[in-house]
């Protein structure tokens, strides 16, 4: 196998992946694989099972049916292991308020076991990536909701994971701080050897950060590729990802009270 076969070796692997909730089925027969070095984007609507994907992919949900792999690790067999390969950002808040952002740094690192003289050079590589370098001595509650996204991200990389999950990253922020966001999750693609999985509302977003997307509906996969095959798929020369997230979701909104509930507590918080 040449060393290019090498770099494209799928580090997720899903097959016939279910999980449900009661008569509830939120992920049905679910069949996906991305490559290493991948930005993969999962869109769909609220409801659609991006969030319950995510989830267990990171081990904190077991699937009902079905096997994934992360790095080449069952997501249910080896979670340890599994967990020391991924960095993950929620929705909901994983930065302390009352600490400042490097002791909030600190802390992680002593969390994911770096080993103590590495401890201080990652952090201040991981404050520079994400330009939170004046910040960082600050208390968070004093931080905009883009530098609290920034400074989780700073986190959950400091373990030098190999895959990142990001649920909905910008979910909440203004468009200026969404913007930064993006520069910086793509810095830190170009500077790291290192697979980004991100599930997004945002079209923009997608097109924007996405090497590669997957859109669900009501738990099953519906539609996957680059942002421009997607868009071709239509065929029309106008084409846009709203148009494409449109056609493949019959234009449905999704979503239960609880995932609007969710969506807006974590507005409040980052706006």
């Amino acid at each position: 196998m040449n060393g290019e076969s090498d770099q494209r070796m799928a580090i997720v692997e899903i097959e016939s992946l279910k999980r449900s909730f009661g008569s509830t089925v939120a992920v049905d027969a679910l069949n996906l694989s991305i490559d290493a070095g991948d930005v993969f984007g999962l869109l769909g609507p609220n409801g659609a099972g991006k969030t319950t994907t995510i989830k267990i992919l990171t081990t904190l949900l077991r699937p009902t049916a079905g096997q994934a792999r992360v790095a080449g690790y069952d997501v249910v067999r080896q979670a340890g292991e599994v967990r020391r390969a991924i960095g993950y950002v929620p929705q909901l808040l994983s930065a302390d308020g009352s600490l400042t952002g490097y002791e909030n740094l600190l802390m992680f690192t002593k969390l994911y076991d770096v080993p103590r003289n590495d401890r201080s050079p990652r952090i201040a590589h991981a404050v520079t990536l994400m330009g939170l370098g004046e910040a960082a001595g600050k208390l968070v509650r004093t931080y905009s909701g883009g530098m609290i996204r920034r400074l989780e991200i700073a986190q959950s990389m400091l373990h030098r994971p190999q895959v990142l999950f990001l649920d909905e990253p910008t979910v909440g922020l203004d468009p200026s701080a969404r913007r930064t966001v993006w520069e910086y999750v793509t810095r830190l693609r170009r500077t790291h050897e290192m697979t980004i999985f991100l599930t997004t509302h945002l079209m923009e977003e997608a097109e924007r950060l996405c090497t590669t997307i997957a859109i669900m509906h009501r738990g099953r996969l519906v539609a996957r590729g680059t942002p421009a095959r997607l868009k071709a798929s239509l065929q029309r020369q106008d084409a846009t990802l709203d148009d494409v997230f449109i056609h493949y979701t019959d234009g449905m909104e999704g979503g239960s009270y609880h995932d609007v509930s969710r969506a807006r507590r974590t507005a409040k918080r980052l706006g």
